[in-house]
């Protein structure tokens, strides 16, 4: 697929990847790829230089995290006049008529903001663990079924949330929603994104056949244990989340959870449980914190617009 055919760029963020850019690279073939690297030490960039030289490179001095590398590259996309972006993992591969595929369906839906293709693990042999649970019954009833009874595939499967390591976004939902949040440094920026593509009309689908590798499946098992300061941080995410969705009126609740968290203080302190205290003194200072943050963001948020990438 040649980028004159559809006007698509590929952006990849990159940090310290060499485990997996050569098939990542090769995958995206014939594409017209920018690269924003946040900062590898591993020989990420050398490696794109000699071996890529064709790719568009942005070398960051420090890690941006997720989102705000990738708004650079759809920055860059953008202005040389793409209609598609499609954001792509480090650690995944595509099929060779992947972005053919969602592009075709694009094309005729175009209510659809944000397509992604059917991730499967680095093997092809069982679909991604967590591609299995967005794809679940309450998220969306037919897609399982169709697939195991045999019937006749739909051409999008519409969930509420598909993760970032695959998406193809129009450019008419980056000029409406915008790029992905500050708020957000790595994990939790895509479920916010998904949000406000809905507030503002955008649906979000898979297309059944479309088909990429993500391959995580060493890296998940690692990142089931997780340390003290890595479980804080994981429910500070849940915290901008759920609290930073456009689409509920819920802010004010965050002072009922603050509240509690100061009850459970004090419990703590009457059981002399003090490891509780401190990690409940934790929240509520980052709880305090992020009230004002995530108010600046909703409002933000519900602007319709480049946002993020002007």
């Amino acid at each position: 697929m040649k980028k004159d055919t559809f006007n698509l760029a590929i952006i990849i963020v990159t940090y310290n990847g060499m485990k997996w850019l050569p098939r990542c690279l090769e995958s995206c073939k014939d594409n017209y790829v920018i690269i924003v690297d946040n900062g590898s030490t591993d020989g990420t960039v050398p490696y794109i230089k000699e071996n890529f030289p064709q790719i568009t490179l942005l070398i960051q001095n420090a890690n941006l995290g997720f989102g705000q590398a990738n708004n650079l590259g759809i920055k860059r996309a953008l202005m040389q006049g793409v209609d598609y972006v499609f954001l792509l993992n480090q650690d995944a591969y595509l099929f060779p008529d992947c972005l053919q595929n969602l592009i075709l369906v694009q094309k005729k839906h175009l209510d659809f903001g944000i397509l992604s293709p059917v991730h499967l693990n680095g093997e092809s042999n069982r679909l991604d663990r967590n591609f299995s649970i967005y794809m679940s019954y309450r998220n969306n009833k037919d897609f399982y079924s169709d697939f195991v009874l045999n019937k006749p595939l739909k051409l999008i499967y519409e969930v509420p949330f598909v993760n970032a390591a695959g998406w193809l976004l129009s450019r008419s939902i980056l000029e409406t929603v915008g790029g992905f949040d500050p708020l957000f440094f790595h994990y939790g920026e895509d479920e916010n994104y998904c949000q406000r593509a809905k507030y503002h009309g955008f649906k979000i689908g898979v297309v059944p056949k479309a088909f990429m590798n993500h391959d995580r499946e060493e890296r998940q098992s690692a990142e089931e244990q997780y340390s003290g300061k890595e479980n804080f941080l994981k429910q500070e995410r849940k915290i901008k989340v759920r609290y930073g969705d456009i689409n509920t009126e819920n802010i004010e609740k965050l002072k009922v959870l603050k509240f509690h968290r100061i009850k459970q203080k004090w419990w703590s302190y009457l059981k002399l449980d003090f490891q509780g205290v401190r990690h409940n003194k934790m929240a509520i200072n980052a709880i305090a914190v992020l009230q004002e943050k995530i108010k600046i963001s909703r409002t933000q948020n519900k602007i319709k617009g480049k946002t993020y990438l002007e």
